[in-house]
């Protein structure tokens, strides 16, 4: 069968003339070949492994300069750039072992460096690691990320929060398109599945620049799956258990890859009964069910790069009123409950000529949202359809000079169709130019860019005005123009200084501009405010590394001050039995940042010690603390790395801590919260049982039962805990 597939694609490139190809060996310091390194050309979506002599072959690559990165486990990241490709190229590389982790090609940033070249601070972090620290959901694990924490409703709805900032404040961009799902609600959660994704980049502050409005607070950047090397068929499938929910995790996915086409399809089923708390009773109604597809083709030569994709993501999630009720196990959700569909279609070109090229991303977001209160008839239902495109032309290189220029944009339509609104039918449209340059020289990179960005919002007549769920039109515009400047350097071999200083801004959203109703995720009566201003942000940010054999330590600090910041204050009237909330403006400052040490002491090298410490404060002009600011959080891990005869590979053991810090730094309809370890234990590694080769990884979460509230919990109100104890046990297998 592998055979049959291998043969159909080969027959699509038989036609083809070959291009120009990279060979090489890879090798060790002691000039030994190392078997099985990564060989990939990221733009090209390319890729390779060496075989038992050290030996690679890429082949059908374009004539312009090309970056090559080569990875092994152990060893230090290369990532070379070949110039002027001729018809045949060599390149032996060497590769000297790290004890630390690698050096990453970042590519939610605008030139694509590898980390220690870029002069932004961007956390970067694969699926498979997060997977390894037992977390049930894609948030769960980002939250284990320094700066990054989350709103959370029970374990299935999950809102990223990155150094207090969330909602729309925070862009999720999920293979190299923007995510549209009315991300504006407290109940309306992220919306992706891990399995698919390889890695997520964490941008940690105002991405404008880049990405345009809402990228005020940072940007969530999601990679996809990489496609498999070249002339390979590969299938995988993953188990994963929880036995807090009795909840399972299955996936299963096949891809395979010529010279020049790719293919891949992934499909996913996820299903958990309510949570327990810690002392065993159940939170009723926050079981959920995901269902998770993925499928990608592409192709590449010498002249261009073209790789469509698409993801189809199907949510059915509880949403839990009664609190702690009927005690079951089953899976089915009650009422009332919501219904999600989400369609992504991805389309990413790049277009190579002699000194430059053109990188065109087009995207298309359509996603359903329904809400069921006593009957699987929606009462309320909204379709949100998203057109988004990208384009960036990188000029010809100028001495030590790089430079882009591009233009981005988005078009938007908002439909109801329940019997309920939430927000009126709307249509959005974005517009942005913008160019940046980056400027290298020994150590040093100097970084600088401005933008031009217009929205125009433009609603419907709903109602009768007046009336609760009512609407009167609306035709806004809003202007903005932002910039960014950044510089790096090497204060010494081993020390690395980072400042960045942009701005940034927020358009108002449409629940904020038009409300006028109970939203069901606050359990208040909302009024929007039409006349509420754009909100501008400046953030300085600062980072010191200091990075040895042996030890690793950071310092990032930040200060965020926010023009015309748009939150809710009670006005003190009561409708319908619930408080009514403005939306008002005020300016507001955030400030804080994220410490951490990772020591590896010489000689045991199979032990690593690392420990990190976040915080945020967030005020009002007038001095008042702004809602929903996550608590300080101290985070210690001790790892070893093990091998056990030639059954266990890669193995691995942990034991974390984390420590939440009470949050006293409240807003004025907020309560405060106590403090609260959690001990948490892992152990997994790869088994090798005659041909039979797998992953394997066994966590207890919360491991004493700890009962806690978290502090951005949505059922604190209720004094409904948190997760207790939780089992996780999972298999992988590369077939």
């Amino acid at each position: 069968m592998k055979k049959m597939i291998i043969s159909l694609l080969l027959g699509f490139t038989a036609m083809l003339q070959a291009q120009n190809t990279l060979s090489g060996t890879v090798t060790d310091l002691k000039n030994q070949p190392i078997k099985g390194v990564s060989v990939y050309a990221s733009e090209l979506h390319k890729g390779t492994t060496t075989d038992e002599n050290g030996k690679y072959t890429l082949s059908n690559l374009p004539n312009k300069n090309l970056k090559i990165s080569f990875t092994f486990i152990g060893f230090a990241t290369q990532n070379k750039t070949i110039n002027s490709l001729q018809k045949e190229n060599t390149l032996d590389v060497m590769l000297e072992e790290a004890i630390f982790e690698m050096d990453e090609v970042i590519v939610s940033t605008a030139f694509n460096k590898m980390q220690s070249q870029n002069v932004m601070k961007v956390e970067h972090e694969s699926i498979k690691n997060l997977q390894r620290k037992g977390t049930a959901t894609l948030i769960e694990g980002l939250a284990t990320i320094p700066g990054v924490s989350q709103v959370s409703t029970g374990t299935s709805i999950g809102k990223p929060v990155i150094r207090g900032l969330s909602g729309n404040r925070v862009l999720v961009y999920s293979q190299g398109v923007r995510i549209e799902n009315q991300q504006f609600g407290d109940e309306h959660g992220l919306g992706l599945n891990d399995s698919g994704v390889e890695s997520v980049e964490v941008i940690k502050g105002p991405a404008s620049l880049l990405y345009g409005s809402d990228a005020l607070g940072g940007v969530l950047y999601f990679n996809p799956e990489k496609f498999a090397d070249a002339n390979t068929f590969k299938t995988n499938f993953s188990q994963r258990y929880f036995s807090n929910t009795a909840g399972s995790s299955s996936s299963l996915g096949l891809k395979t890859s010529t010279d020049n086409w790719k293919f891949m399809a992934r499909g996913s089923y996820n299903t958990h009964s309510d949570y327990k708390v810690a002392d065993g009773d159940r939170v009723t109604n926050t079981r959920y069910n995901e269902t998770d597809f993925k499928t990608g083709i592409g192709y590449s030569n010498a002249k261009f790069s073209s790789v469509l994709r698409y993801n189809y993501n199907e949510l059915d999630l509880g949403i839990p009123e009664d609190g702690i009720g009927e005690q079951t196990t089953s899976k089915k959700t009650g009422f009332p409950k919501q219904g999600v569909f989400n369609h992504l279609w991805s389309l990413n070109n790049v277009f190579f000529f002699e000194q430059s090229k053109l990188d065109v991303d087009l995207g298309y977001v359509a996603n359903d949202r329904s809400e069921f209160e006593d009957s699987n008839v929606a009462v309320l239902q909204m379709k949100l359809k998203t057109f988004n495109y990208n384009a960036k032309y990188h000029l010809p290189k100028m001495g030590r000079i790089e430079t882009i220029v591009g233009v981005q944009g988005m078009h938007q339509t908002n439909v109801n169709s329940g019997e309920e609104y939430l927000i009126p039918d709307a249509v959005t449209n974005d517009f942005g130019v913008f160019g940046t340059a980056n400027y290298e020289w020994k150590s040093n990179v100097l970084q600088a860019g401005l933008r031009f960005d217009n929205r125009n919002v433009t609603t419907e007549t709903q109602g009768i005005a007046g009336e609760e769920g009512s609407f009167e039109a609306i035709d806004k515009s809003y202007d903005s123009f932002n910039a960014s400047l950044g510089y790096k350097t090497n204060l010494a071999d081993d020390v690395t200084l980072r400042l960045n200083v942009a701005s940034g801004f927020r358009a108002p959203n449409l629940a904020e501009l038009t409300s006028n109703g109970v939203h069901e995720g606050t359990n208040r009566y909302e009024i929007g405010n039409s006349n509420l201003k754009t909100e501008q942000n400046v953030q300085t940010d600062l980072n010191l590394e200091y990075k040895v054999d042996h030890v690793e330590f950071f310092v990032n600090g930040f200060y965020n001050h926010i023009n015309n910041y748009i939150y809710t204050s009670p006005t003190g009237e009561i409708i319908d039995e619930n408080a009514v909330f403005d939306y008002i403006q005020d300016n507001a400052k955030l400030y804080g940042g994220e410490i951490g040490l990772h020591f590896h002491p010489h000689p045991l090298d199979w032990l690593h010690f690392e420990t990190s410490f976040e915080t945020v404060t967030g005020k009002k002009q007038n001095g008042d603390y702004l809602p929903l600011i996550p608590a300080n959080n101290w985070n210690n891990t001790i790892r070893t790395e093990f091998k056990i005869k030639n059954w266990l590979e890669d193995g691995f053991a942990t034991l974390n801590v984390a420590s939440t810090f009470s949050q006293k730094n409240v807003s004025g309809f907020e309560t405060e919260s106590k403090g609260y370890n959690l001990v948490n234990l892992g152990f997994g590694g790869t088994v090798k049982l005659g041909k039979t080769v797998f992953d394997v990884n066994i966590n207890g979460n919360n491991l004493f039962d700890k009962g806690y509230i978290a502090h951005l919990s949505r059922l604190k109100t209720d004094g409904i805990p948190n997760i207790g104890r939780n089992i996780v046990f999972g298999l992988n297998f590369n077939l």
